[in-house]
């Protein structure tokens, strides 16, 4: 039973929203990331030390480097602690105690570990690692499976580096059914202090790309590399654009999960918005095909483009077969480009549209779906011989981030064609490069948003 003070800590102590599921939720792995001022390390501190003084936990602090006790985050919890005046608690050079509920807290630096001394973790209930960004690959291997207690759950936190941040690739980005991930930011902190905020928006005002780094929590653009940059991507998702108009055709792209844990995603767009998107897990071809034809049913669609790899020709036979082969077209990743002279095939034909429809001057808006940023993000250029532009493969991307950019495929199949009519009745009309959907006189849209 919690005494009378426990109880009225915690109702003083105030933890954000975003992280209520420290405290409300089951999961094996809380993955929590994002850039300055999200008050991350505050809320795993609060929680971590407001659970040590309810009942007994193990609770093991760990980072990739610890020299010293300075290193981690002990003090941090000592000042929590104190300042909520949390019962129990004795604090100790190398650990932390409740003598009350019998909690322990201890600090590690997972470099000076080995399959071997690591074993003391094996009891821990909680795992709390702090700067999750500095995890190799090599510390991972060997503490994932050292945390095995029944109910035992790992906490991180972390700023993103890089896209190929070990634990990102190993739990985030593609996260199974186990694992919790939120992104926290300085706006989604109603304890961020002012200072900081005023901070954060003159870094977004003076040095985007900065910004998205140290305020956003986005990994470090990889050079040049990169196709499409996250600040393009930060801009069409913060764009608004009114979508009472419906008059413009809507074009949807599909592309069929190819393996196991690949997702199936749906992109919608009319015009320069993309309107709604949709990721499923574990369909067959027949379920795919299903869902489609309620789209074409509901929706109206002047355009499905598949994917044809794959699962994707399975799908597309089906809805052929269904009578839909007005508005299904058959895209071939792999096949030659329309516009030869640019591309080494339609896949990069379909991204380089989709990337110049992001740097539209008029403006373009994503709907904030989870995984958008870093699909659009992921894919790496390219040129060949003859300095047409060409994109790393899939399976690479895979190998290297630990997921497959699905939604940004699905979104780069809605610009499989460079224009479209503005219904199955309707004859396609002449290109024209306006920056906007034009009405042409002939009853058809012209999607400008592609350059000639």
């Amino acid at each position: 039973m919690k005494s009378r003070k426990t109880a009225a800590m915690m109702a003083d102590m105030q933890i954000p929203e975003a992280f209520a599921p420290l405290l409300t939720e089951r999961w094996r792995y809380k993955f929590y990331y994002g850039g300055r001022g999200g008050g991350k390390s505050y809320a795993f501190a609060d929680s971590l030390a407001l659970l040590g003084a309810q009942k007994k936990i193990f609770v093991a602090c760990l980072r990739e480097i610890q020299d010293s006790i300075k290193d981690s985050v002990y003090k941090l919890l000592k000042e929590r602690i104190e300042l909520y005046q949390l019962p129990g608690y004795r604090f100790y050079e190398d650990r932390i105690d409740n003598v009350k509920t019998g909690s322990r807290f201890i600090f590690k630096g997972l470099r000076d570990q080995n399959s071997q001394n690591i074993k003391s973790l094996e009891g821990v209930d909680y795992c709390w690692i702090e700067e999750g960004q500095a995890i190799t690959q090599k510390s991972w291997k060997i503490l994932d499976p050292t945390i095995r207690k029944d109910g035992s759950e790992i906490w991180i936190s972390m700023n993103r580096e890089e896209e190929t941040d070990a634990l990102w690739v190993a739990l985030a980005a593609n996260p199974d059914e186990r694992t919790l991930v939120r992104k926290v930011n300085y706006y989604d902190n109603p304890f961020c202090p002012q200072e900081l905020k005023l901070q954060a928006e003159k870094c977004k005002r003076e040095d985007y790309e900065s910004y998205l780094h140290v305020w956003e929590g986005d990994p470090l653009p990889q050079g040049t590399l990169k196709l499409i940059s996250s600040a393009d991507v930060h801009r069409a998702l913060a764009f608004k654009i009114d979508n009472a108009n419906n008059m413009l055709p809507l074009v949807v792209g599909v592309d069929v999960a190819r393996f196991g844990d690949d997702r199936t995603a749906i992109c919608r767009r009319r015009g320069r918005q993309a309107c709604k998107m949709q990721t499923y897990k574990h369909l067959d071809t027949v379920a795919v095909a299903n869902l489609i034809v309620r789209i074409i049913r509901e929706e109206k669609p002047v355009r499905v483009n598949i994917d044809a790899g794959q699962n994707g020709a399975g799908v597309i036979d089906l809805l052929i077969d269904r009578g839909y082969q007005e508005v299904v077209r058959e895209v071939n990743f792999g096949s030659k480009a329309q516009d030869t002279e640019r591309y080494a095939n339609r896949r990069a034909e379909m991204w380089g549209r989709l990337n110049d429809w992001l740097k539209t001057e008029s403006g373009v808006s994503l709907t904030d779906m989870p995984g958008i940023l870093e699909d659009l993000t992921a894919v790496n250029k390219g040129f060949d011989n003859r300095g047409r532009l060409m994109l790393e493969e899939k399976r690479i991307i895979k190998t290297r981030l630990g997921f497959s950019p699905d939604l940004g495929d699905a979104l780069a199949l809605t610009f499989a064609e460079a224009f479209y009519p503005s219904s199955l009745q309707t004859v396609q009309t002449e290109f024209v490069d306006g920056n906007v959907y034009v009405d042409d006189v002939a009853g058809g849209f012209v999607d400008g948003n592609i350059y000639i």
